[in-house]
């Protein structure tokens, strides 16, 4: 868990009533919010709720349309503040790495401290050979951006805006493009800096990060702050309906499964990622994969006559994983249909499930599966 910040009543971040319009269409306005020093921040919500947009007009990257934001007690809108140097202390992480690919992993990081800061070769060198170290990457210092993988680059690009010791870490979806081995690279960085006091801004669609990792959550949505709050308020306890609705939506997966020749590797694979999105521990991952085999040879009887929608559903804030399998119509329990050939699927769904419930009506069938929480021995 992230460190609390120790941090003055004074605001490095303040921001009043500000709208960003494109002609006729509003991507966001009246948002209203205060950044503390050392806080770290994360906004999520849905695609095309204007994150983004709102994370580039703080470094004015877009011109916001109207509203105020000041950095440090500076009015970022006055005509006569130099931006140029304000984004210095307030840097920014892409989506798309943006590491000059002329240049390796080393020189992405002593270019703007010799050429901005003033800093000597040998200086700069050493300040950037301990950033490497810091993000893990002192043995690929000499590698162009095109020898790294997605989340090595992520990280030099991390560590290349560290280099110009910043205040501030605006961070725009920086996993988004990753694999879900790379995204556990990157944020295993930006957990270390949290816990160091960095003051960091993160859009993300990483639940599990900014449930564990920020002091603060704001969801945007309907174009402005739908609801803030700390992560166990957001995310345990939404006061908003469309809160509510996301929050469960993002921490869920559902496939459907209409024919008896379904692709369990692609199965697998999705179910593989939402595990490390949502942080799963490793065993309770063996568990859900082999549970979720088992349950699709058992429904695999009625298939296609009655498509199956499976869905798998991590808790809040236990992390634990709840299968449930839907049909519609009212139908008898699967785990007890004499058509099965043997038991040996359903004793294994009960020994792996803490719970095991069936539920039916007029309206459909539910098979559900709680797992246990567990490492890998």
């Amino acid at each position: 868990v992230a460190r609390r910040p120790s941090a003055p009543a004074r605001r490095m971040i303040e921001v009043e009533r500000l709208a960003k319009r494109f002609g006729d269409h509003v991507v966001f306005e009246d948002v209203s919010t205060r950044i503390a020093p050392g806080e770290v921040v994360a906004i999520i919500g849905p695609s095309g709720a204007g994150k983004s947009t709102f994370l580039r007009c703080l470094n004015l990257l877009e011109r916001p349309t109207s509203g105020s934001i000041r950095v440090n007690g500076i009015d970022l809108l006055d005509p006569r503040t130099d931006v140029a140097r304000v984004r210095q202390r307030m840097n920014m992480v892409f989506q798309s790495f943006n590491l000059f690919a002329h240049l390796t992993a080393l020189g992405n990081l002593t270019l703007a401290p010799m050429k901005l800061q003033g800093l000597a070769p040998d200086v700069a060198h050493t300040k950037a050979m301990a950033l490497l170290r810091l993000v893990g990457l002192v043995e690929r210092a000499d590698h162009f951006p095109d020898e790294l993988s997605g989340g090595q680059k992520q990280r030099v690009a991390i560590a290349r805006c560290l280099a110009m010791d910043p205040d501030i870490l605006l961070l725009d979806e920086p996993t988004s493009a990753l694999d879900p081995h790379s995204v556990s690279e990157v944020l295993a960085v930006l957990r270390r800096l949290a816990r160091g006091g960095m003051t960091m801004i993160v859009v993300t669609h990483e639940l599990a990060f900014a449930r564990d990792v920020a002091h603060r959550v704001i969801y945007m949505d309907a174009g402005g702050i739908h609801e803030e709050g700390t992560p166990a308020a957001v995310f345990e306890a939404p006061r908003r309906p469309r809160t509510r609705a996301f929050v469960d939506r993002a921490g869920s997966h559902r496939c459907r499964v209409v024919s008896p020749e379904y692709d369990l590797y692609a199965i697998n694979a999705d179910l593989e990622a939402f595990c490390n999105r949502h942080l799963v521990p490793r065993g309770t991952r063996d568990d859900l994969l082999l549970v979720v085999e088992e349950l699709l040879v058992i429904h695999a009887l009625d298939l296609p006559a009655a498509p199956l929608e499976l869905a798998v559903r991590c808790t809040q804030p236990s992390g634990r994983l709840v299968v449930s399998c839907e049909r519609e119509g009212t139908r008898p329990d699967p785990l007890a249909d004499p058509r099965l050939p043997d038991d040996f699927g359903v004793r294994i769904v009960r020994r792996v499930a803490e719970d095991v419930a069936f539920h039916t009506g007029v309206e459909g069938s539910r098979l559900e599966v709680r797992l246990r929480l567990r490492e890998s021995p």
